[in-house]
């Protein structure tokens, strides 16, 4: 089929795309690199460098007789959307609204949203989270997720156009840019190979859900051959403090520095974690890469990375 990722030159966008042209596919990518990486695009498919709110995107979806768009392009700072509502509710929202609109204009099959459970969720009031637990984010990037989340609910009811919601829990892995999307994996490897000093905030003992890469990509290939429209936890289920992260990535390298703490962030969620018990009994999805093989993998891919520089 035809395919159009948006956001496909970034870090898991351009993941799904590999994995979707080993599968057969027709590959359209969308990215304005921002955060992108034109090296992350796959050789064969086809790149336009354009943004999700820019109107040309319909003439795209038209020209590749796109049959599904799978829509990764965001802002996902979630200090930015703090600091900066306004530019975080354009492209999230209106961004994604271009996206949809593109789609329905053209009869796409399905739209593939990746949505995010712990900003949407927010401080959770049971653990885990399961894909019923109230929705009540904590800062604007949640808040446009969740947001595009009801515009596609309501698409499907008046337009009956298909969905697949993927709520990622903390994504990590190779290509995860440490300056432009700030995970905290990605920005402990980079500073630790440069031999720079990681701050953890506070006393470290804040909980993510922490979900390698290639289980997001083998969610988003599962979700191509899904019926109806449905919400989904892409998650692990299990708890990882920071202090623990950066226990492993240094050990990956030697333990080169000594763990140090700085001031706690003001209203800095604590825990976060999610279940995958419903992708696990509709379509037999379960993540299969632990943190403790994941991380030092990333740290790897960081390495080399380095090294070729």
């Amino acid at each position: 089929m035809n395919i159009l990722i948006t956001g496909g030159a970034g870090f898991i966008g351009s993941s799904i795309a590999e994995a979707y042209k080993e599968l057969g596919h027709e590959i359209v990518i969308v990215d304005n690199l921002t955060t992108g990486r034109l090296e992350n695009v796959p050789k064969g498919a086809a790149f336009y460098q354009l943004d999700i709110r820019d109107e040309g995107l319909t003439d795209i979806v038209q020209q590749h007789n796109i049959d599904v768009i799978n829509h990764h392009a965001a802002q996902i700072d979630v200090r930015r959307s703090v600091e900066d509502p306004l530019y975080d509710l354009s492209v999230n929202v209106l961004g994604s609204l271009n996206v949809i609109e593109a789609g329905l204009h053209n009869n796409v099959s399905r739209i593939i949203f990746a949505s995010s459970g712990g900003a949407g969720y927010g401080e959770q009031e049971y653990f885990p989270a399961d894909e019923k637990h109230p929705i009540a984010p904590c800062s604007p990037y949640g808040i446009t997720k969740v947001t595009v989340e009801r515009y596609l609910h309501y698409y499907h009811l008046v337009q009956n156009l298909q969905y697949t919601v993927l709520r990622y829990t903390n994504v990590y892995g190779p290509r995860q840019n440490p300056h432009g999307e700030a995970g905290v994996v990605a920005i402990f490897c980079d500073k630790l190979l440069r031999g720079q000093q990681p701050i953890i905030n506070g006393d470290g003992l804040q909980t993510r859900d922490y979900v390698y890469v290639d289980d997001v990509v083998r969610a988003n290939v599962l979700a191509l051959d899904m019926a109806g429209s449905d919400t989904f936890n892409v998650s692990t289920g299990l708890e990882t403090d920071v202090n623990a992260v950066f226990r492993v990535l240094n050990e990956a390298l030697g333990s080169p520095v000594d763990e140090r703490h700085g001031e706690a962030k003001p209203g800095e969620q604590q825990r976060s974690v999610c279940t995958y018990e419903k992708f696990r009994e509709s379509h037999g999805w379960s993540p299969m890469i632990t943190v403790e093989t994941g991380l030092p993998r990333t740290m790897e891919w960081f390495r080399e990375r380095f090294e070729d520089e």
